[in-house]
């Protein structure tokens, strides 16, 4: 193996060069002869802030252009947070690495009042996510949900500034920028299920670059992997190319793998929920076969209303 530079494709946020940095230092601290650089690029995600996701098209929002960069050789891999990954990735790169996964939960942001059940009627909260949206109004439907759009520094800000009572985050980007100070609550997977590999970095190349992959591949965490394959499996068999409220989340117990799933209408009314378990060695059927037998049971016709 002869690689004596090595570019890191990253989004510019500060949770984005967080991730980047952290995947080089894991590489530089292995291999100390490469020399690793980061380039900054900006995405679709990153310019359209006054838009709500869901009526961008959500697909490859964030890795786009990343993945124009190294289709062109601009640069040797990305680094993306893995929930948001597209299911299909463009002809020529992979999915070469999962990095061992942190908290995949829910955070709350809320100074005044702590706890989402010590919120008042009718309280504001701010969030970007569809399935958070969803998943919240089924919990409490008197919340009135507000798009909050912006890197984690914006929407913080937009908590401090604006007529917020509070928003929820990934628990992960918090730990990581060091705010683990400003989660009021972490949210319970029975109200708040997570987004596919949400917790997880991802790390693409190029589908023939063998050198590369084989420097990055000592990243791979194999639990976080099959996890994400089972619930990455699930969502491309229900998404059909848009966002939809969806939560899945996967864990391991040896050799074993447990899926629990949920789909919601964007108003959190309707929902149905479920879970399969078998052997870890076929993540991505389980993840297949719950979708399906989620789809079956109403599932579909939640997704046709969209």
């Amino acid at each position: 193996m002869v690689k004596k530079n090595l570019v890191i494709g990253t989004r510019g946020s500060k949770l984005a060069l967080w991730q980047a940095e952290h995947v080089a230092r894991m590489i530089a601290g292995k291999y100390p002869n490469i020399q690793v650089e980061l380039r900054h690029i900006v995405t679709t995600g990153d310019k359209i802030l006054d838009v709500p996701l869901a009526k961008i098209g959500g697909k490859g929002l964030f890795t786009k252009e990343l993945e124009h960069a190294m289709l062109n050789g601009e640069i040797d891999l990305a680094v993306h947070s893995m929930k948001d990954m597209p299911t299909e990735l463009p002809e020529g790169l992979m999915l070469a690495a999962v990095t061992k996964r942190a908290d995949p939960g829910d955070a709350l942001v809320s100074p005044r009042y702590g706890k989402l059940d010590k919120l008042p009627p009718g309280a504001r909260i701010g969030t970007s996510s569809l399935r958070r949206k969803a998943q919240l109004l089924h919990y409490r439907p008197d919340f009135c949900i507000c798009d909050l759009r912006g890197n984690l520094n914006t929407r913080m800000s937009k908590l401090e500034t604006g007529d917020l009572d509070a928003i929820v985050l990934a628990v992960s980007g918090l730990v990581r920028l060091g705010w683990e100070e400003k989660i009021s609550q972490i949210l319970p997977q029975h109200i708040c299920l997570p987004a596919v590999g949400q917790g997880a970095l991802a790390i693409e190349t190029r589908s023939d670059d063998f050198t590369v992959r084989e420097i990055v591949s000592f990243v791979n965490d194999p639990a976080t992997a099959t996890v994400v394959t089972a619930e990455r499996s699930y969502l491309k068999k229900v998404e059909g190319g848009c966002q939809v409220p969806l939560g899945v989340y996967g864990t391991l117990t040896g050799d074993s793998l447990l899926l629990s799933a949920v789909i919601l209408s964007t108003n959190g009314k309707q929902k149905i929920e479920d879970q399969i378990s078998g052997p870890a060695a076929e993540a991505a059927a389980l993840g297949v076969k719950l979708a399906e037998r989620m789809l079956a049971a109403g599932g579909r016709e939640i997704l046709a209303a969209l």
